[in-house]
């Protein structure tokens, strides 16, 4: 199936083609015709495989072939958990809407109210926007959401997670009860499921790839290092391997600066990514990764649900996340619509049950890199394996049992970027309508 097929407008087919793709995703293929239809929809894939761009072309379409409200009105709202996702999103409606003349605007904390009022004022097709200032603007009246025709809740398993439901409630309250209902998800959980059913109406349900798979064009590796040691690692693997691109996730705000001071220091370009920095830093911060002027990012969780990058071939896990299921989520930033990509994984000696309660979710086991002169002393010890119990004393002599596993051998490699597919590939969040997509406080996000 190509574009073509789809029978979407032929100014976004023209934006599509330019941007090179000719080729919908599976979300894509089975989104954009249910989205057409005015039905319902719950729908679920994986991170990078074009989720945004299977909800923006569709509403594109019918706004551009429906007239607008007479005081133009907005007709389509989207939430998103975080100021970059937004950001993201309204990239996508810019790039793909080129040529349609709607007008959009991005609504998100941080910044100034005014501009945001003023957009308001001159009229909106489409408002982007994250949960907390929406509401503020319609406290204030400058918001007016009676006239919404589609509805979308973006990434609604972080929305969750975030503890933005009361928020999600407070604006559905204030949304025409006749319109059209859209949610999209990296997963479909109880929850999730839950939630759907407070606002969708008969959806179409649509799931991609079973729950928290990996995409196999992501090569996965962990490498077993002292904590004290994780930095100089970095540095090591950056320098050695002349990586000029690089994302890398730590746990905490204060964690990530450190990493951020740290490589600086030795000559390595970076930025940090989390809540605690101005909007103005993170844009910045996100502007300057993609242009290749700093050659490192260093976010937390919630704040990367934002970064969208072309080809972004090395992911690093500083640490390993608590929560199992965020590890998918982080290794999608990269190997996204089908290109290559590395995640490398650090892990002390404190993370091993962190590393195990990953494979079990991923249900695989990652494969052991050993980067010479980082290995530490006790990696005697089998990494995938269980730790075997102490042996009863023997006999008064008062040796101890055990003794040490087979050492895991390394699998070597780092694999390249990979050419860009021939014939264009789809729309995903890595490029084609790719959806445009920390654990920073609420009302940093807001």
């Amino acid at each position: 199936m190509t574009f073509n097929e789809l029978g979407l407008h032929p100014a976004l087919l023209s934006a599509v083609a330019k941007e090179g793709y000719s080729t919908p995703t599976p979300i894509q293929q089975r989104a954009i015709p249910a989205v057409l239809t005015g039905t319902d929809l719950l729908a679920a894939a994986q991170t990078g495989t074009g989720k945004t761009a299977a909800f923006v072309l569709p509403i594109l379409h019918r706004l551009a072939t429906v007239p607008s409200h007479p005081k133009r009105q907005p007709r389509v709202l989207v939430l998103t958990p975080t100021r970059e996702l937004a950001a993201q999103v309204a990239e996508s409606v810019a790039t793909y809407g080129a040529h349609l003349h709607l007008r959009h605007a991005v609504i998100f904390g941080g910044v100034g109210h005014q501009p945001q009022v003023d957009a308001f004022k001159r009229g909106l097709d489409i408002v982007i926007a994250t949960p907390g200032r929406l509401l503020e603007h319609a406290n204030d009246r400058t918001a007016d959401l009676s006239h919404i025709e589609t509805f979308i809740l973006d990434e609604a398993d972080r929305m969750l997670d975030m503890g933005f439901i009361h928020d999600i409630k407070k604006v559905l309250k204030m949304l025409p009860p006749k319109r059209q209902n859209l949610l999209f998800s990296a997963t479909f959980s109880d929850e999730i499921r839950t939630l759907a059913k407070q606002f969708l109406h008969n959806p179409q349900e649509i799931d991609i790839a079973p729950r928290n798979t990996t995409v196999e064009s992501v090569a996965q590796k962990i490498t077993m290092v002292e904590q004290r040691h994780k930095r100089e690692l970095l540095v090591h693997l950056i320098k050695q391997g002349d990586w000029q691109q690089v994302l890398v996730f730590a746990r905490m705000k204060h964690g990530a600066n450190r990493i951020c001071d740290h490589l600086n220091a030795n000559g390595i370009g970076a930025a940090a990514l989390h809540g605690n920095k101005s909007q103005t830093a993170r844009t910045k911060a996100l502007a300057d990764f993609k242009a290749n002027r700093i050659r490192v990012l260093v976010a937390t969780d919630i704040a990367a649900r934002g970064i969208d990058i072309d080809n972004l071939p090395h992911v690093i896990n500083f640490e390993l996340p608590n929560v199992p299921e965020d590890y998918v989520h982080r290794i999608g930033r990269t190997g996204r619509a089908g290109l290559k990509g590395e995640a490398l994984s650090f892990v002390a000696s404190d993370e091993r049950q962190e590393l195990k309660d990953i494979q079990r979710v991923i249900k695989r086991e990652i494969p052991v890199l050993q980067v010479e002169g980082f290995v530490p002393r006790n990696d005697a010890i089998a990494i995938n394996s269980e730790p075997r119990p102490a042996r009863p004393p023997q006999g008064g002599r008062g040796r101890s049992g055990g003794g040490a596993a087979k050492a895991a051998a390394p699998r070597g490699g780092q694999p390249g970027r990979g050419p860009r597919p021939s014939g264009g590939g789809a729309p995903g969040r890595s490029g084609a309508p790719p959806p445009r997509r920390d654990g920073g406080h609420r009302s940093g996000n807001r």
